[in-house]
């Protein structure tokens, strides 16, 4: 308990999944939460259940990221944590063409068939806009925030920044080249960016691995390979990654900085 006592934390992409339970730890650790989404009113929920504040923007945008850090200097003149969470998965639960795609493969992968497609179909299939969406909340996002939340932290010589990764950055998968190659990028800003801000800002990032989330929800029919292929016989849960992140936050993690901490359950060195 109170592992982050007196600490404002921003956390983007925090009206539900690995955010909103980041902040739900946070907060019992003593955090002070301001919750980000680009839906004010899904923000505003969780930030009233935790005692925080909600900002909205949309984290792709530079202008609306400027606009946000402006908001939050009423709620506070002081950011302790950045935590850059929000992502998308390039894969629509109302999708259906891609839902069907991923239950042939399911069946496909049962009876021992070969499997053409990846997750997200064909790189021949990828339109510009999807290759650039991806890459705008992910990459560009997490630049953007980066940016104005050193101008908070600076003039304290104090703070610690969190970037989401994931281990797709760290591996790849066929047909998720956009949000691997996001994903690679963030963790490839995250050592560079620990590198220019030490000695005072700590720099880290969280590379996730397969983890409960309604953003996996779509998968659910391939929940039993990757179970399979995780040595630990399950997929994580938000949890799993929200510890992570405390400790990162935490003056535990006072000597770490650039580094990359991924909650797998063993998945990457099983493949």
């Amino acid at each position: 308990m109170n592992r982050l006592s007196g600490k404002n934390a921003l956390i983007t992409g925090a009206a539900r999944g690995l955010g909103a339970q980041i902040a739900r730890r946070f907060v019992e650790e003593g955090a002070f939460v301001i919750i980000n989404d680009l839906n004010l009113a899904a923000a505003q929920a969780v930030a009233d259940e935790l005692g925080g504040s909600a900002l909205a923007c949309d984290v792709s945008d530079a202008a609306s990221v400027t606009a946000m850090f402006s908001q939050l200097r009423d709620v506070t003149d002081r950011l302790d944590v950045l935590v850059n969470n929000a992502g998308i998965g390039g894969i629509d639960p109302g999708d259906n063409v891609a839902l069907a795609r991923i239950a042939g493969m399911a069946a496909a992968i049962q009876a021992g068939e070969p499997v053409e497609d990846g997750l997200g179909g064909n790189i021949t299939d990828a339109t510009d806009e999807s290759w650039h969406r991806m890459i705008g909340v992910h990459l560009d996002g997490t630049f953007f925030c980066c940016r104005e939340a050193v101008k908070l932290m600076q003039p304290h010589q104090s703070g610690t920044i969190i970037n989401m990764g994931s281990v797709m950055g760290t591996f790849g998968r066929p047909g998720g080249p956009a949000y691997s190659a996001a994903k690679a990028g963030i963790l490839g800003f995250t050592r560079a960016l620990a590198h220019e801000l030490a000695p005072h800002i700590r720099v880290n990032a969280l590379a996730p691995g397969w983890i409960h989330t309604e953003m996996t929800d779509p998968l659910e029919p391939l929940h039993f390979m990757l179970e399979a292929q995780t040595p630990m016989g399950r997929l994580g849960e938000p949890d799993d990654i929200a510890w992570a992140a405390v400790y990162l936050a935490s003056d535990e993690a006072r000597f770490m900085t650039g580094q990359v901490l991924s909650p797998n359950g063993g998945w990457y060195m099983s493949q």
